[in-house]
C-alpha cells in the first residue's frame, strides 16, 4: 500500500512521527504557493434567514446545485457535506456557512481569479435558490438558536463540548466567517521568523479587516465581534502562543504544544467517535477509555492539528486566521498583505523589525484591544493605525519585489489599495457600516444584506 492515503493510515508510535510530519511541509522557495479561504453566510432573500441544510432551498441543494461546475461530492450519511475539485474543495461551517479552500496557487492574480470564479458559481446557483451570500465576520441579525446546525458528525462532538470551556464557542462555530491565507516555510528557522513576525502582526490584519459590529440586528460594542468571541471559546486551543517567541521555539516545541490540545474526535469505521477531552498523549499510549488500545494514525494527527485555533496556527504551512470573512476585494487583500509581508526576505526582515520588541504585555495588549478599538487602538504613544500603515507600505515594497505582473502588466501590490484606504481614512469597514446603521438604514441591519451581499 502507498501514496498519501496510506501515510494517513501509518500507526503512530513515537513523538518524531509527529514533528516529521509537520517538518516535511518545507518547501523550497521556488515552489511556495498561496492557499485562501473564505466563508460567507448565506441567507434567504425573501426572509433574510439563514437556510436550513434541507428543503428546496438548503444549503444541500446549494452544493448539490454546485455539481454542475465539476464539483465532486464528497457525502457522509447519505448527505453532500463537501465538494471537490482539483486541489480545491467547498466545505460546510457548522450552521451553514460556505467555505472556499482555494488551490495552492503561485500568485495573488490567481487566488483573485478563483475566488471571482467561485463567488460567480454560488451567485448562479443562490439565484434560482433565491438565496444571498454575505461576507462579514459575524451574523448581523439572527440569534444563536436562530440558527441552522448542518449533518456533520464531528460538529455534533463539538457542540457539545464547547459550551464545557467558554460561553461563546457555539457563537463561533455558529455566527462567524473569516477570510485566512496558507503559506509555505522554507524550513525550521524560515517557519520561526514568519510565526513570530505573523503572531505579532495578526492584530493589524484583525484591525483593517474589523467587520462585525452587529448583534441581533444592534451595534454590539465592538469593531471585530468575531476576534472577541476567540477569547471565550476554549482557552486550551486558542491566543498568542507566548511559547512561539521563546529561544529553542521550532517544530518539536509546537509539537508538544498540540499534544497538550484536548481532543475532539477520533474517526473510526466510517464514524465519528467523541474523545473530547482525552489527551492525545493518552491515545498514542493507546489508553483511550473510548478504544482501549486503539493507537492514532497520522490521520488522527493531521485532523487535530486543525481543532487548535491559535491567531496563527501550523500545520504543514502557516494559518493566518486574525481577519473576519468580507468582501470580494478584501478577500484579494488579504493573501496580498501576507504574502508580501512573508515571501519576500528583505520585507520579513523589515516586518521583524517592527515587532520584534513588543513585549509579551503588549502583544497581548494589541490582540485584546483590538476587538473595540481596531485601528484607534493606542500604542506606544501612536495608536494601532501607525503600525498598519507601516505593516502595509513593507507588504507593498515586497510585492513589488515579488514582481509578479497579471497579464496587463498590474502588480500584487494592487491588491491592497482597499487595506491602504481604510488606513489612510482611519476608518474600519465596520465602523462605516455604524454610520450606514445611524443615518440612511434608519437603525435597521436589514439593508446590509441587499448593499454588501456578493
Amino acid at each position: 500500500m502507498s501514496g498519501p492515503s496510506a501515510v494517513k493510515e501509518t500507526p503512530i508510535e513515537q513523538r518524531s512521527q509527529l514533528v516529521e510530519y509537520i517538518a516535511s511541509g518545507a518547501r523550497k522557495v521556488e515552489n511556495w504557493k498561496i492557499g485562501t479561504e473564505h466563508e460567507k453566510f448565506g441567507f434567504r432573500l425573501d426572509d433574510l434567514r439563514p437556510p436550513a441544510y434541507e428543503g428546496e432551498r438548503g444549503i444541500g441543494a446549494m452544493l448539490k446545485g454546485l455539481t454542475r461546475f465539476g464539483w465532486v461530492p464528497v457525502e457522509e450519511n447519505g448527505n453532500i457535506i463537501a465538494l471537490t475539485r482539483g486541489d480545491g474543495s467547498i466545505t460546510l461551517e457548522p450552521a451553514g456557512q460556505l467555505e472556499l479552500s482555494g488551490g495552492q496557487v503561485d500568485t495573488i492574480h490567481e487566488t483573485c481569479r478563483e475566488v471571482t470564479g467561485h463567488l460567480k458559481e454560488v451567485k448562479t446557483v443562490a439565484d434560482e435558490l433565491q438565496l444571498g451570500f454575505l461576507g462579514m465576520g459575524f451574523q448581523p441579525k439572527w440569534r444563536r438558536d436562530e440558527m441552522p446546525w448542518m449533518p456533520k458528525g464531528r460538529y455534533a462532538i463539538m457542540r457539545r463540548y464547547m459550551p464545557l470551556k467558554g460561553n461563546l464557542g457555539l457563537d463561533m462555530m455558529t455566527r462567524t466567517c473569516t477570510v485566512q491565507v496558507n503559506l509555505d516555510f522554507a524550513d525550521e528557522a524560515d517557519m520561526v521568523k514568519k510565526f513570530r513576525v505573523s503572531l505579532a502582526l495578526q492584530p493589524v490584519a484583525t484591525a483593517l479587516f474589523a467587520d462585525s459590529p452587529f448583534t441581533e440586528g444592534q451595534p454590539n460594542g465592538y469593531l471585530s465581534y468575531r476576534s472577541h468571541i476567540w477569547t471565550d471559546t476554549d482557552p486550551d486551543r486558542t491566543g498568542m502562543l507566548d511559547f512561539v517567541f521563546e529561544d529553542g521555539f521550532g517544530f518539536e516545541r509546537y509539537v508538544d504544544y498540540l499534544l497538550d490540545v484536548p481532543t475532539y474526535f477520533t474517526y473510526r469505521d466510517g464514524r465519528y467517535v467523541d474523545i473530547a477531552g482525552e489527551s492525545f498523549r493518552a491515545f498514542m499510549a493507546g489508553k483511550l477509555p473510548q478504544l482501549p488500545g486503539a493507537l492514532p494514525t497520522l490521520k488522527d494527527w493531521a485532523d487535530h492539528t486543525t481543532t487548535a485555533f491559535p491567531e496563527v496556527r501550523l500545520k504543514k504551512y502557516l494559518e493566518m486566521r486574525g481577519a473576519d470573512g468580507g468582501r470580494w476585494s478584501r478577500l484579494c487583500a488579504l493573501p496580498a498583505f501576507w504574502t508580501g509581508l512573508l515571501y519576500d526576505q528583505t520585507a520579513l526582515d523589515a516586518a521583524w523589525d517592527l515587532v520584534k520588541d513588543f513585549s509579551m504585555a503588549e502583544r497581548h495588549a494589541l490582540r485584546d484591544g483590538v476587538p473595540k478599538h481596531a485601528l484607534k487602538l493606542p500604542l506606544r504613544g501612536a495608536t494601532m493605525r501607525e503600525l498598519a500603515i507601516e505593516a502595509l507600505k513593507i507588504a507593498g515594497e515586497g510585492l513589488r519585489r515579488r514582481n509578479r505582473l497579471s497579464a496587463t502588466g498590474v502588480g500584487e501590490a494592487s491588491f491592497l489599495e482597499p487595506l491602504i484606504e481604510y488606513a489612510d481614512a482611519n476608518q474600519t469597514p465596520a465602523e462605516r457600516k455604524l454610520e450606514l446603521f445611524r443615518t440612511t438604514w434608519n437603525g435597521s441591519v436589514d439593508p446590509l444584506f441587499a448593499e454588501f451581499a456578493y
